[in-house]
């Protein structure tokens, strides 16, 4: 391997031959830092469970759902938005944040080299559908009427953002990360974006069928009070 190679090479991302000179290693072991995610999203997705316990008007299914909200709050919100604020300056930065997120990126680099259609996406998240799932959990927790149609919207948000996610990697031939790694391509890459497909896609069934529930009830009593006069 000749000098200029070797200096391409001095990082774990893929593809090999990537140019990043501002990139500093980290000093946080990468089961440092799954602790800490998993923690915090145990911690949130706990304290929201027995939050809603308190309401005997949830049922599991829809206790189950506001937790998954709670924690896609924290996850949009903080990690991803953290992302948002400092993408240019991630490789060099050794705030624990960005190290997850360095240690992420050898699932996907484009992170890492602060891709376009990454950035805008995360920004687009981060933005919106954090504080979007912050309100559907305080929706929920009190009723309000406007509850589902939150649930529909941040479910579509996100399965549409998860689909363009894993489509445009598709199309790049999977470059960005190294195909077939049991970690970092099938658990960081598929599995942990792939919850953004299944439960938003169940989410969106749900809420489409209280949703019509709700138009059916209100048109059947629109018909009565017609019939009556």
């Amino acid at each position: 391997m000749d000098v200029s190679s070797a200096e391409k090479s001095l990082h774990p991302f893929w593809p090999r031959d990537l140019v990043i000179p501002s990139y500093v290693a980290n000093d946080r072991s990468m089961s440092e830092i799954l602790v800490f995610l998993f923690s915090v999203s145990g911690v949130f997705l706990l304290v929201t469970w027995l939050i809603t316990g308190i309401n005997s008007r949830l049922g599991t299914w829809r206790r189950l759902a506001v937790c998954w909200f709670a924690v896609c709050g924290f996850i949009h919100s903080v990690i991803e938005g953290w992302f948002c604020l400092y993408y240019d300056i991630l490789p060099g930065d050794q705030s624990f944040l960005s190290q997850l997120w360095k240690e992420y990126s050898k699932g996907d680099s484009r992170y890492v080299i602060a891709d376009n259609f990454t950035v805008c996406m995360e920004t687009v998240t981060a933005i919106l559908w954090g504080p979007f799932s912050f309100w559907a959990v305080y929706a929920f927790l009190t009723t309000k009427s406007y509850r589902f149609v939150l649930q529909l919207i941040i479910s579509l948000g996100q399965l549409y953002g998860a689909v363009l996610y894993f489509f445009t990697e598709h199309r790049d031939g999977y470059a960005h990360s190294e195909f077939g790694h049991p970690i970092y391509f099938w658990f960081y890459f598929i599995f942990m974006n792939f919850l953004w497909i299944i439960i938003p896609l169940a989410l969106i069934v749900d809420a489409w069928r209280q949703l019509s529930a709700a138009q059916t009830f209100a048109d059947s009593s629109k018909t009565q009070k017609i019939k009556r006069k």
